[in-house]
């Protein structure tokens, strides 16, 4: 009985530590928990030449560190747009993010730049060839697939200001 009752107390416990390791798993840390989600950026309108694009905006410090991390989906004509208050040589990485993206840095009239493309959940730098306020992300390709390329422009940007 006794043997009984230790076997019974120890597969309780084991029980009990796989529960609580998988919620410590599942449950969101405090910085997460901070992190904006899908939907609550606000979006802005944007178009290259017959391409509507529905970007999200990323304007302060918070939403440009967090960006596009930890999603796992983005619709086809989505993307980010990153505003900077001064044009420089910002340059961005992709850790913490799943999803393979091409960015494109945007002139202030809205002139493509330059276009990287970037794999997912990696720390090099994707920096613009020359002093920028804005990038856009999009999914992998979606540049090269709609033949847009550096001199393109994107338009919408105005509604920004």
């Amino acid at each position: 009985m006794i043997r009984f009752s230790r076997q019974l107390a120890a597969l309780g416990l084991g029980a009990a530590l796989a529960v609580v390791s998988a919620f410590s798993v599942v449950l969101p840390t405090p910085a997460m928990a901070q992190m904006k989600q899908p939907g609550e950026f606000p979006t802005v309108q944007l178009s290259a030449g017959m391409f509507l694009i529905k970007a999200e905006v990323a304007a302060n410090e918070a939403d440009r560190e967090q960006g596009l991390m930890y999603r796992t989906t983005m619709p086809a004509n989505q993307g980010m747009l990153f505003v900077f208050e001064q044009r420089a040589g910002h340059c961005f990485w992709m850790k913490n993010t799943n999803l393979p993206l091409s960015i494109a840095f945007l002139a202030d009239d809205g002139t493509i730049v330059n276009i990287e493309d970037m794999a997912p959940q990696t720390e090099n730098n994707h920096c613009p060839r020359a002093a920028v306020r804005y990038a856009l992300e999009m999914n992998k390709g979606w540049f090269r697939d709609k033949g847009i390329g550096p001199g393109a422009k994107i338009s919408g940007l105005q509604r920004l200001q």
